[in-house]
């Protein structure tokens, strides 16, 4: 049988669950507090962490500790401070296991005053970690007062240093220009950015960190240019399915590629049968993704298979398509295994 053909990952994320305290608009993964609350098992996640260990002694110099949000390791979700002690374990198990580049990503919620905010970073410091990443946007301040996120960059300054990351800066500075205090509607965010500064508010929402894809597709949809569905029809997805950065292995062992939510190559506690290929005739949907003109192929599989029906809107992106059709079979089928986890395809 053909395979795909998988590389070892250079990078990625250990998602603890995908139980948010927020439902960002925006979100890649869909993440929700309405999630089950599910959390990565431990033995499971240091299995996970052993195998990525080994490679990235292959893939990093000795020594090598530059961050990146798209270098090394970090520790995300859902919200991962909401299992602080989960959290803690990994980090102690990834720092005794030599794994380069760690790092934690917060929407902040749990920046509720200053001593027990240092005292948790400074607990994940001890135990190895080497920064944080600051979720910054209009969407994670609708539900994140915005002097907890202020709080957690200051704070995590003093512990972390030059390795406190914030995504972004852009949206952080528009905040406080804007004078934000407490949480902020989106609308109200829209209105006075483009009352206040026109040129940076059409900056910030066409930011890369605002992707057309999953959630966003269908929330932010109204802010995107819209196209029929054969607009997409010429382009394959297997460079977003094969690309070895930003990878992700989620709490129920899912390996995800690149910003595909939703979509499992395999059983990431074998990452090593993951990277000896994907058998395409037991993956019909990747085989279709990946495949010359693999969105027209995903489409009539979906038309002609579960009766998918064209969205009279359109779409903003290859991956709303993508997504839109994977979400239709999913509620009609669990057949196919790499369509997983089905409860994320009722969270969009």
């Amino acid at each position: 049988m053909a395979k795909l053909r998988v590389p070892e990952p250079f990078s990625g994320g250990i998602l603890l669950s995908y139980r948010c305290t927020n439902e960002c608009r925006h979100c890649m993964y869909a993440c929700s507090p309405r999630w089950n609350p599910d959390w990565m098992n431990p033995g499971d996640a240091e299995r996970v962490l052993a195998q990525l260990s080994t490679i990235f002694a292959r893939r990093y110099p000795p020594g090598f500790d530059q961050l990146g949000v798209n270098i090394g390791l970090h520790f995300t979700g859902g919200e991962p401070f909401l299992n602080f002690q989960l959290l803690l374990g990994l980090v102690k198990t990834a720092a005794r296991l030599g794994i380069p580049s760690t790092f934690v990503e917060t929407n902040c919620f749990w920046c509720l005053e200053d001593e027990a905010t240092e005292a948790k970073l400074q607990a994940l410091k001890d135990a190895g970690l080497k920064g944080i990443l600051i979720s910054a946007n209009p969407f994670v301040v609708e539900q994140v007062p915005f002097e907890r996120i202020e709080r957690a960059v200051r704070i995590a300054g003093r512990v972390f240093g030059g390795r406190t990351m914030v995504y972004q800066e852009l949206f952080l500075g528009q905040m406080r220009s804007l004078g934000v205090s407490g949480t902020l509607p989106f609308e109200d965010y829209l209105r006075r950015m483009a009352e206040k500064d026109a040129v940076s508010l059409r900056a910030g929402l066409s930011f890369p960190s605002i992707l057309p894809m999953a959630r966003a597709a269908y929330r932010l949809g109204h802010l995107y240019q819209r196209h029929p569905a054969e607009r997409f029809f010429s382009e394959s997805c297997r460079e977003d399915l094969t690309r070895d950065w930003h990878i992700h292995v989620d709490n129920y062992m899912n390996y995800i590629p690149g910003y595909c939510a939703g979509l499992s190559l395999g059983d990431a506690r074998d990452i090593a049968l993951i990277c000896q290929g994907i058998e395409l005739d037991d993956h019909p949907i990747i085989q279709r993704l990946v495949a010359h003109r693999g969105i027209e192929r995903l489409f009539r599989f979906g038309v002609e298979g579960f009766g998918y029906r064209e969205l009279k809107e359109g779409y903003v992106s290859k991956c709303h398509l993508c997504i839109d059709i994977r979400r239709h079979i999913a509620e009609r089928t669990g057949e196919f295994k790499e369509l997983k986890p089905r409860e994320l395809y009722s969270h969009l």
